[in-house]
């Protein structure tokens, strides 16, 4: 009997077309410091993305290296609008394009790995919604169409078979845009071919770190994972493929979560200890599982989790210029030197700040990372609705309405994260009734929206406020999301700070000393030049009802140690006994812990400002 296909299921919000949102303020200069830094010129320097890479004909590398790198340029360059960017990516696509064989094949011939042509046809994607190049659609039927013919007899394995939900997704973009029934077909098969998360998310056996190697502790793999059993759901319907994705991510948090709102994995999955390592591939994967995560539920708890990645792990791991970037970052994080740390499988070099530290993955693929989330900040809603998934600031164009008639431009100019309200401006074509959507994080307890300077009742479902009404030509919004510092509870009974979707860290000042010459931007060392060892006075009452927060400018790069925007200040011991375990901060005192140390009082500050950092310390017993 033959399989009944049944069309994809309807997803809670939709993505709006690539270059509706155009990124303003902070998060521009933040797209131009990329340009400028080694997004904007790796490709000049580093050979594995250079003229005589495979996927430009040559006989260089010819697997993923090369669809990484453009999986974060193209969205760079037209969301920036930059010519020179826009001319570095077109001889890729276009080579792409021209490499398609009769048969539907395409890619270098040296490679015939079902992965890497995954990440280039997201590529094409973006390059498709951005230029509107009618040749993608036929290029990715004949492709899908060879895929159909030649998967049961060379089935998806090892990374493919890890991530087969990133070849859904594709798929999924193509019958959206065709109904061509032969990709329910397809899907089915990938899906079956996929490993199967789901069944391990619903009894999670990885309670430890991990000593040996397997697809299902990779990191990455499970940084991407998260959203196949969403992405199945949207085949099957199956409520349990969506409550899999829940409970994969809790207990995955549960057992190697780390403050910085990601998960360890030094490669495996490392455990909860603060010195482990969070590999920066996983930090920018992880962001576009969410953002898939958020369109197809439409739960703000995603919007949440991706938010705290985004304004702490990301800027974290990277230098502040774009030049340099770690492989392997950490919540307790005190230099950053070749030496042997407590790695699940990463070599000496893992923490350097450099080209490529350990490994070049996160080279060529910590690119997507801010470009992705710009382009992501709004979504599509029911009816002709609009949804702020994120706040940062940016200028969103749509169509609005039930028969999406009215043009809509919506200008949020806010310094979110740093400050709480977040200004918003509607011009309408036209008069319209339409949805608009806003997301409430969790750990904010007293929202206040004002719609041309009246207050408007909010009621959060699933993390957003909706306001159905007629909207006028020129309304404005003024929403305002209050910040309160909070503990976070961890292993010892160590704390965390967290204060919206910011944590707060002790900065250790930075020593940088050049490790090794690598033209033009090298390899660096980070050593402190101040204590790290400190407990700090805190307790829940007194970080939500004392806490001194000091605001200053939000300048170009708000993640520069030297240009932290906001600080908290703390009273604080040096702790003599907390000292360093193979070459990393060792594990926190037991909380709560006796000082007689002299009492200090230090700042913290914003995670991603402190490439040297404690974000995770003990809390100290006070003195009689």
């Amino acid at each position: 009997m033959n399989t009944v296909l049944h069309p994809l299921k309807q997803t809670a919000f939709e993505e709006l077309p690539l270059g509706s949102i155009r990124p303003i303020g902070w998060l521009k200069d933040q797209l131009q410091i990329q340009a400028e830094g080694m997004t904007g010129h790796l490709d000049e320097f580093w050979s594995h993305v250079g003229p005589n890479s495979g996927w430009l004909g040559g006989t260089g590398e010819s697997w993923e290296r090369g669809p990484y790198y453009l999986d974060g340029l193209v969205p760079l360059a037209y969301l920036l609008e930059d010519e020179r960017l826009i001319a570095k990516v077109k001889p890729w696509i276009e080579w792409t394009l021209a490499s398609a064989r009769e048969d539907g094949q395409f890619g270098p011939s040296s490679n015939d790995d079902w992965w890497s042509r995954m990440v280039m046809l997201k590529v094409l994607i973006q390059h498709a919604e951005y230029t509107g190049d009618e040749r993608v659609i036929p290029f990715m039927t004949n492709y899908f169409k060879y895929q159909l013919k030649h998967l049961p007899n060379r089935p998806l394995a090892e990374w493919a078979k890890a991530r087969g939900g990133e070849n859904l997704i594709s798929v999924y973009w193509l019958y959206n845009r065709t109904s061509e029934p032969f990709l329910l077909e397809l899907t089915q098969i990938i899906s079956e071919q996929t490993e199967n998360w789901r069944g391990l998310y619903e009894q999670f056996p990885y309670w430890n770190r991990q000593t040996s190697f397997d697809h299902r502790v990779h990191v990455v793999n499970v940084a991407m994972s998260f959203k196949q059993p969403a992405l199945h759901y949207l085949q099957t319907g199956n409520e349990l493929d969506k409550a899999a994705v829940y409970k994969g991510i809790r207990s995955v948090m549960t057992y190697h979560g780390q403050v910085n709102g990601m998960f360890s994995g030094d490669e495996w999955l490392a455990g909860t200890h603060p010195s482990q390592g969070t590999e920066l591939c996983a930090v920018v994967e992880y962001m576009y599982s969410l953002e898939h995560l958020i369109r197809i539920t439409g739960d703000g708890y995603f919007g949440d989790i991706l938010e705290k990645v985004a304004y702490n792990a990301l800027p974290a791991a990277i230098s502040s210029d774009w030049k340099v970037h770690q492989y392997d970052q950490q919540a307790n994080q005190i230099m950053c030197t070749h030496a042997k740390r407590n790695w699940t499988e990463n070599n000496n070099e893992a923490n350097l700040f450099g080209i490529e530290p350990h490994f070049g993955c996160c080279t060529a693929n910590m690119h997507q990372g801010w470009p992705k989330y710009a382009a992501r900040l709004w979504m599509a809603a029911e009816e002709g609705g609009l949804a702020a998934i994120s706040y940062a600031p940016c200028r969103v164009t749509a169509q609005v309405g039930a028969e999406k008639r009215t043009s809509a431009v919506v200008q949020v100019e806010t310094s979110y994260p740093f400050r709480d309200t977040v200004n918003i401006k509607v011009e309408l074509s036209s008069p319209e009734t339409f949805t608009m959507k806003f997301r409430i994080p969790e750990w904010c307890k007293a929202p206040v929206l004002l719609i041309n300077g009246e207050p408007y009742p909010l009621q959060a479902v699933q993390g957003f406020a909706s306001i159905h009404r007629l909207w006028r030509e020129q309304d404005e919004f003024l929403l305002t999301l209050p910040k309160q510092a909070r503990l976070v509870p961890r292993a010892n009974g160590a704390v965390g700070v967290q204060y919206g979707p910011i944590m707060l860290a002790i900065p250790v000042k930075e020593q940088w000393q050049k490790h090794r010459t690598y033209p033009p931007f090298h390899d660096w060392e980070l050593y402190p030049r101040s204590p790290w060892n400190y407990g700090v006075e805190l307790s829940e009452q007194s970080v939500s009802d004392k806490a001194r927060i000091i605001e200053d400018e939000v300048q170009k790069q708000p993640f520069a140690a030297e240009n932290c925007p906001i600080r908290m200040s703390v009273q604080a011991r040096r702790l003599p006994q907390w000292t360093m375990e193979m070459n990393s901060a060792g594990t926190p005192p037991v909380s709560p812990v006796i000082s007689k140390e002299p009492l200090e009082e230090i700042d913290l500050v914003p995670y991603g400002c402190a490439r040297l950092r404690v974000a995770e310390f003990p809390v100290l017993c006070e003195l009689p």
